[in-house]
């Protein structure tokens, strides 16, 4: 059957048509959200940092000074729709409502139900003033399911609810210029070509290329897992978007400085949104106790058949009339199913939430309070979560009274040295002093600090006169046989509850895994600060070194 109306799009490279194409959905779909998936997990393609200003503008079509006019702005926003995720797809009440009353145990008691109503209507029909018992039972049953269905739906609606409240907060302003004049405007309604301006506070409204800044830095954690703030500048940095200093992206926050940009993306369409997309497109899997539910359904059930059909073979055979032999078969079949089980489980459940909710933990679904009991492992990102993503410096180690020149991560600044500072004398950089430099590095790492090293060189006045530009993109200054002055450490310091909260997760016998970009020494020494390891528990790095081998043959179990 054809569309009256068939609307044709250009899909994959060949001509799409919904009428056309109704047999291949079933696979058809799910083939191409496979793909979609695919083509999000690859590598961040984008070619916006590497242009020049000119370059940008004439892409964009935007006036690097005025932005957008208003009518440029508006038919993009048609084009692209709002910036905004999309929202993952939603269950309508109707099916949730539905699921309360006929999803999982509930089916088996309506199964009971029926069956009582029908031995009911049977001795009605067979004799003159019947028991009233099989009827009172079925109605029970159905009042223990609507009941119970019921309670689960209004507290699951009302998270929901809590949930929903969240996004009617204020919604997020963004700073645009369009025809030359600064407007607030909502951030849904930014579109690409925008020239935004964002300063301190401010959180990034969409996927910017940096135009012009002013000591501006962002917050990229949320992002990156960076715990120190990233400079922005115009200047193209690095081939990969995710490191270059001239993108801004959407959701992330701006903590000091202003700039301008112009918005190369937004919605979904941002880096943030390709993760949001890719979180969205995870299958859900059954709770452990939604499996269990149906383990133990399956198990009543046979074993209420097999003795209902028993029972009904006996009567027949002890001569019993055969309607007589059918009230035996659904007493026996309803007399194994466990009324009371599906109230327990849902007030039981119900407790729970409401325990939780009071230490400020929302429970959406209530079948998810049970998965929770039933976690076996947690892996905890380690800055910001189990730190306080607050650089600290904690340790120097180096000559005083010494202007710093360049810095950076220690082994890198000592192969560029080729003397080391030495009580205000610079002296070659030999092997004891490299030996004294390693048993430094390894000691502060060990106490799980961030190591920096630090070196200098004096520069000739003549070659290099005051207001003199560096360039450090093609670079007009050397950076070989330098000074090393010495290193300084920082630690960004655990929470103070996390090594509570970490002792409670082990002593429930949940393992705990710490997952960091950091030095091995350094992530060692948090994790033993926070309990993940323990006194007198090995690494790999400890085994191959007790063992002397090499790491890469520790079995890691």
């Amino acid at each position: 059957m054809t569309h009256p109306n068939p609307k044709s799009c250009i899909l994959a490279g060949r001509e799409y048509s919904p009428a056309a194409t109704t047999a291949e959905n079933g696979g058809g779909k799910k083939k191409q959200k496979e793909k979609e998936l695919d083509e999000l997990k690859k590598e961040v393609a984008m070619d916006d940092h590497k242009l020049s200003l000119d370059e940008l503008g004439r892409k964009y079509q935007v006036d690097l000074s005025k932005g957008l006019t208003n009518q440029r702005a508006q038919d993009i926003l048609a084009r692209d729709g709002p910036n905004a995720l999309t929202p993952p797809p939603t269950t309508p009440e109707w099916v949730k409502f539905c699921r309360q009353l006929f999803g999982g145990f509930s089916i088996l008691l309506w199964i009971g139900a029926i069956l009582c109503f029908l031995a009911y209507g049977i001795q009605a029909a067979m004799e003159d003033e019947p028991s009233n018992d099989n009827l009172y039972l079925g109605v029970v049953l159905a009042a223990v399911v609507i009941v119970t269905g019921c309670f689960s739906y209004y507290q699951e609606a009302k998270s929901s609810k809590i949930m929903d409240s969240f996004k009617n907060m204020v919604p997020q302003q963004a700073l645009v210029v369009r025809e030359g004049e600064k407007m607030q405007i909502n951030a849904e309604e930014v579109v690409v070509g925008d020239l935004v301006e964002v300063k301190g506070g401010d959180r990034v409204p969409a996927d910017l290329r940096i135009i012009s800044s002013h000591g501006c830095k962002v917050d990229n954690s949320s992002l990156t897992g960076e715990s120190e703030p990233q400079t922005r500048s115009p200047e193209f940095t690095h081939e990969n978007p995710l490191e270059t200093r001239n993108i801004c992206f959407f959701s992330t926050n701006c903590v000091e400085g202003t700039a301008r940009g112009i918005v190369i993306a937004t919605g979904d369409r941002t880096v943030m949104g390709r993760i949001a997309t890719l979180a969205s497109g995870l299958e859900v899997g059954r709770t452990p106790i939604a499996m269990e539910i149906e383990h133990f359904i399956q198990l009543i059930t046979g074993v209420a058949v097999f003795l209902g059909v028993s029972f009904f073979v006996l009567s027949l055979i002890l001569g019993y009339s055969w309607l007589e032999a059918v009230i035996f078969l659904i007493g026996i079949i309803v007399a194994n199913v466990p009324e009371g089980l599906l109230a327990t489980v849902t007030v039981c459940l119900t407790l729970t939430a409401k325990r939780m909710a009071r230490k400020n933990c929302l429970v959406k679904n209530l079948e998810a309070v049970e998965t929770l009991g039933s976690t076996s492992t947690i892996c905890s990102d380690k800055t910001g979560t189990l730190t306080q993503n607050r650089m600290t410096v904690a340790h120097m180690w180096f000559d005083n009274q010494i202007l710093l020149v360049m810095k950076g991560a220690p082994e890198r600044i000592l192969d560029r040295c080729s003397s080391i500072l030495v009580q205000g004398k610079e002296v070659p950089l030999d092997k004891e002093m490299q030996d004294a430099f390693q048993n430094a590095y390894l000691e502060l790492g060990g106490l799980g600090e961030r190591v920096l090293g630090f070196c200098q060189l004096n520069l000739p006045s003549g070659k290099f006169p005051r207001g003199f530009k560096f360039d450090t993109d093609e670079l007009n200054f050397p950076t070989e046989k330098l000074c090393f002055v010495g290193l300084m450490s920082m630690i960004d310091p655990p929470r103070a509850a996390v090594p509570d909260a970490v002792g409670k997760c082990r002593s429930a016998g949940i393992k705990v895994i710490m997952v960091t970009g950091d030095h091995p020494i350094t992530a060692k020494a948090i994790a033993k600060g926070v309990g993940i390891i323990s006194e007198g528990n090995e690494t790999v790095e400890d085994i191959a070194a007790r063992l002397n081998i090499p790491v890469s043959q520790v079995n890691p179990r």
